[in-house]
């Protein structure tokens, strides 16, 4: 089975659930020294790379941390766009220092942390040299824009000991952690497949954001921003559509399976902890949106089929052209889970209603439920089960309070790159038009069914 964590004992806390049933990393705690001081009383020194979009949100909510009383500070912000940097530091009333090159930000030794909200193809490079240089990280999802990447991530992250969150915000949703412990205690009986979906509908085609009025050679390193001098994207003239739309396109972005059905396929990991997929295939299309009409490359209509070691299947789907959602679920044999308001939704198959009234009374991972039935003459018939959610997390808090106690947080480096591995593959498929096998034991990619 994965790692994704060990589960938290009946008489664990929340805080000590998170300190070390997620982490599992107590081995990790002897290595991860920062080059700054980051002990349990001292501010933390953050720096921010990319500071655009999802960026100044992220800067906003570490601002706002600080100003409640959190040991933290902003002490440097980077963009390839000189406005950007400029607006970061006048909001933190010119404390922070500015930076065009975020190689300048990891060498300031008042950094001891740094969130990375660039587009896609700058994840792993900017993180790995973070990392290297003594920094603990928070990367916005998807990890990586490749699975080679992600596995680099995740082993760059073990070698140095450091702290990585993925931004991936579901993975903290103590919900789906209640989720898992059901499942994994056998209280929907075996899985036998799961599905998620994202679901928008912009008339104006989604990720069609207003062009920013760049002076490429002026106030913006277009060339920087690329990557291309690291290999990371081919070198071509300035692109105003693509630099402020780089979603829309495969050099930069894995289109709906990297932006939004991550996040989907990261809380279902959670829930489900299953082995690495062996197989994966995907399909899409244009259906409005597409290259001719928007210069899109990227599918707005994508399903993705995972199958597993195990015989069971993940399904999911993305469309930015219908927003009528379909919702998550994880199916069992006797039972199918979701989520709702403050808790699991579990409601029994036809022929499981008395096995699953039974073990509603028995399991521990139902104690507390709320038990919903109704008569049949003289027979208590069950018709769904709410389980209040046992842990709540707050996604960035939760990086900063393992920064402090240097155990792995809730979307750590290796469960980054495992939820990468069907996201990533989903990529190859659709755009190879075809079946990927990838082996379980070795990690790579294979001509033919492992498992045959």
């Amino acid at each position: 089975m994965s790692d994704l964590g060990n589960e938290p004992g009946a008489r664990m806390s929340r805080r000590t659930f998170v300190m070390s049933a997620l982490g599992g990393a107590a081995a990790m705690a002897g290595r991860a020294k920062s080059a700054a001081s980051t002990q349990a009383n001292s501010k933390i020194g953050i720096g921010i790379i990319g500071v655009g979009g999802r960026g100044s949100a992220l800067f906003r909510d570490l601002q706002q941390r600080a100003a409640n009383g959190e040991a933290l500070e902003i002490v440097a912000v980077c963009d390839v766009w000189d406005p950007r940097t400029q607006a970061r530091v006048r909001d933190t009333q010119g404390r922070a220092k500015g930076y065009r090159d975020y190689r300048e930000l990891l060498a300031q030794p008042g950094v001891d942390a740094v969130v990375i909200a660039t587009p896609d193809h700058w994840h792993s490079k900017q993180t790995i040299d973070a990392m290297n240089a003594g920094k603990d990280v928070y990367c916005e999802k998807p990890l990586t824009l490749y699975l080679d990447q992600a596995k680099q991530v995740a082993e760059a992250s073990k070698r140095t000991g450091k702290v990585l969150q993925c931004g991936a915000g579901s993975g903290s949703d103590g919900r789906w952690w209640t989720a898992r412990e059901i499942v994994k205690s056998g209280g929907i009986g075996p899985v036998i497949w799961f599905q998620g979906g994202a679901f928008r509908n912009d008339p104006n085609g989604d990720w069609n954001y207003p062009i920013l009025p760049c002076k490429p050679g002026v106030d913006l390193d277009w060339d920087m921003w690329l990557g291309h001098k690291f290999g990371l994207a081919p070198k071509r003239p300035y692109d105003p559509e693509r630099y402020s739309r780089f979603r829309k396109y495969w050099d930069y972005s894995g289109g709906l399976a990297t932006d939004l059905l991550y996040h989907v396929y990261a809380h279902l990991a959670i829930a489900v902890d299953h082995d690495i997929p062996y197989r994966v295939t995907a399909n899409g299309g244009q259906p409005v949106h597409n290259l001719q009409n928007d210069r899109r490359e990227v599918p707005t209509l994508f399903t993705i089929q995972a199958d597993y070691p195990n015989q069971s299947m993940c399904f999911m789907i993305g469309t930015q052209e219908c927003d009528d959602a379909i919702p998550d679920l994880v199916r069992g044999q006797k039972g199918v889970l979701t989520v709702g308001g403050p808790g699991v939704i579990v409601r029994p198959q036809g022929p499981f209603r008395d096995e699953m009234l039974d073990m509603a009374k028995q399991l521990d991972c139902y104690k507390g439920a709320e038990l919903r039935t109704h008569k049949e003459g003289d027979r208590t018939v069950l018709d769904e089960i709410l389980v209040p959610s046992r842990y709540s997390f707050d996604h960035m808090g939760n990086w900063l309070e393992c920064i402090r106690n240097r155990q792995q947080p809730t979307m750590d480096a290796d469960k980054a790159y495992r939820v990468m591995i069907p996201i990533a593959l989903s990529v190859m498929a659709y755009r190879q038009s075809k079946v990927i096998y990838f082996d379980p034991k070795t990690e790579r990619v294979v001509d033919r069914n492992p498992l045959a």
